[in-house]
C-alpha cells in the first residue's frame, strides 16, 4: 500500500521533542521530511544519552525516516538555501520561539505570496501571540502551568510531573493532525495556512475531563494517586507480593470482580451500589479490597480478574512492557540501523491501515548527511558539519 503522504515534502526546523515528533509522524506516513539543523552540533537531542557508537538513541527514536541538511540560518547563503528548500516543499514545521523565524526571513509571511499553497506549522510553548508568546517553555514548565502537575501524584505528596513528556508529545500529535488536515484543504482550495500549535493549548485540551470538572463544579480537581475522581474500583492495588492495576469501571464489571474474589455481598452494600457511590466511598472500598488482596499473589489475582473479564494489568517496567506478547505480535519493536552501521531497536509506528503496517524505511540521518543530494553539492554549512 502506498504511504498516504507519499509525495508530500516537509521542511522541519525543529529541535528536541514536540516538533521532531510531529515531523516523524508525517514521515512515517510517507512524507519526505528534510530536517534543517545547525551545523554546530545539530538538534540538541543528538547529544542526549544513551549513545551507541556516538549516536543518540533518543535522537534516533524521534528522527527515523527523515533526511538531514546542515545550514547556518544566520549565514545569508545558507538562509537562501533554506528558502529554496521551503519554496520547493508543501509543509514547514518549526518549533522556535515566536519571532525567531521572522528575524531569519523564514516565517510564514515571507512565503505566503510566493507559495500560496504552503502549510506552515509553528509549534511553541504558548502560541504565536498573547502576553506569554515570547516566553520559553519546556515540558516540565508546561505541565506545571497547565494544571497537569496539580492532579499528578499522591494527595499528600510534593508536586511531580508525568513520567512521560506528555506536553511535548501531545503537542506533536496535535501538530501532525493539523498538518494532515490542512493538506486536505490545500487539495480542495489550493490555499495553505499558518497553523499555530501551542504546548499550553494542547496540554489543556487533553485535560478535557479535568477542565470540564472545574467548569461543572467550580472546584479544582485534586491529586488522587492512581485513583479516579468518578469511578471505583479504578486504581492500583497492593496484593501480597506487589501492586497491580484493576478497573472495574461499571456496574457489571464490579459484580464480576466481586464474584471473582468470592465477595458477592459487596455488590449489595449500599455504599457501593452505583459507580458514583463507589467513587464517593472509594477510600473505604480500597481498604476492604486490599485486605482481601493481602493474602493473595498478584499473578493469581490478575488471572482471576482476566478470567472474569475485568480489565487489569501488572505495573510494568518498560523492559516488561516491550516484552509483552501483544507488542511482539503487533510487530511494534523494529530493528533500526544507525549512521555508524550499528544496529539497535526502536518502537515504530503503532498504526495499521487495514492489514498494512508502516515499517521504518529510512534510518535516522547523520548531521548534514543529505546536503549534497538536496542542495546540489557541498555548502559552507556542510563543510562546517563535517569539519
Amino acid at each position: 500500500m502506498p504511504r498516504p503522504l507519499a509525495g508530500v515534502r516537509v521542511i522541519e526546523f525543529c529541535n528536541v521533542a514536540a516538533g521532531p515528533f510531529c515531523g516523524m509522524l508525517l514521515a512515517d506516513m510517507g512524507a519526505d521530511v528534510i530536517k534543517v539543523e545547525n551545523p554546530r552540533g545539530g538538534d540538541g537531542l543528538r547529544h542526549w544519552p544513551p549513545l551507541t557508537d556516538g549516536f543518540s538513541e533518543n535522537f534516533a527514536s524521534l528522527n527515523r525516516n527523515k533526511r538531514s541538511v546542515a545550514l547556518d540560518l544566520k549565514d545569508p547563503a545558507d538562509a537562501e538555501s533554506a528558502r529554496s528548500l521551503v519554496l520547493g516543499s508543501d509543509v514547514v514545521v518549526e518549533n522556535n520561539r515566536p519571532g525567531v523565524m521572522a528575524r531569519l526571513g523564514l516565517d510564514y509571511e515571507a512565503f505566503r505570496e510566493r507559495k500560496p499553497s504552503l502549510v506552515y506549522c509553528s509549534i511553541s510553548a504558548f502560541g504565536q501571540e498573547g502576553p506569554r508568546a515570547g516566553e520559553a517553555g519546556f515540558d516540565l514548565t508546561i505541565q506545571a502551568i497547565s494544571g497537569i502537575m496539580s492532579v499528578t501524584g499522591e494527595p499528600d505528596g510534593a508536586p511531580v510531573k508525568c513520567g512521560v513528556p506528555i506536553a511535548d508529545f501531545s503537542t506533536g500529535l496535535y501538530a501532525a493532525f493539523a498538518v494532515a488536515t490542512a493538506l486536505l484543504q490545500v487539495r480542495e482550495t489550493g490555499r495553505g495556512t499558518h497553523i499555530d500549535t501551542s504546548m499550553l493549548g494542547a496540554s489543556l485540551a487533553i485535560a478535557a475531563l479535568q477542565t470540564s470538572e472545574y467548569f461543572g463544579r467550580r472546584e479544582d480537581p485534586v491529586k488522587l494517586g492512581s485513583a479516579h475522581p468518578r469511578n471505583a474500583p479504578y486504581e492500583a492495588f497492593r496484593a501480597g507480593d506487589g501492586h497491580f492495576a484493576m478497573a472495574a469501571g461499571n456496574d457489571s464489571l464490579w459484580r464480576a470482580a466481586c464474584v471473582a474474589i468470592e465477595r458477592p455481598e459487596l455488590v449489595e452494600d449500599p455504599r457501593f451500589a452505583t459507580t458514583a457511590l463507589r467513587a464517593q466511598h472509594q477510600a473505604r472500598l480500597r481498604a476492604i479490597l486490599e485486605r482481601e488482596f493481602a493474602g493473595r499473589r498478584r499473578d493469581d489475582l490478575l488471572k482471576l480478574f482476566r478470567d472474569a473479564g475485568v480489565p487489569c494489568a501488572p505495573i510494568n517496567s518498560y523492559s516488561q512492557a516491550l516484552a509483552d506478547p501483544q507488542v511482539e505480535h503487533m510487530g511494534w519493536v523494529e530493528e533500526i540501523e544507525l549512521p555508524s552501521g550499528s544496529r539497535t531497536r526502536t518502537f515504530g509506528s503503532p498504526l495499521r491501515f487495514g492489514d498494512e503496517r508502516f515499517p521504518i524505511y529510512r534510518r535516522p540521518p547523520a548531521l548534514g548527511a543529505d546536503n549534497a543530494a538536496l542542495l546540489g553539492g557541498s555548502t559552507r554549512g556542510e563543510e562546517r558539519a563535517d569539519g
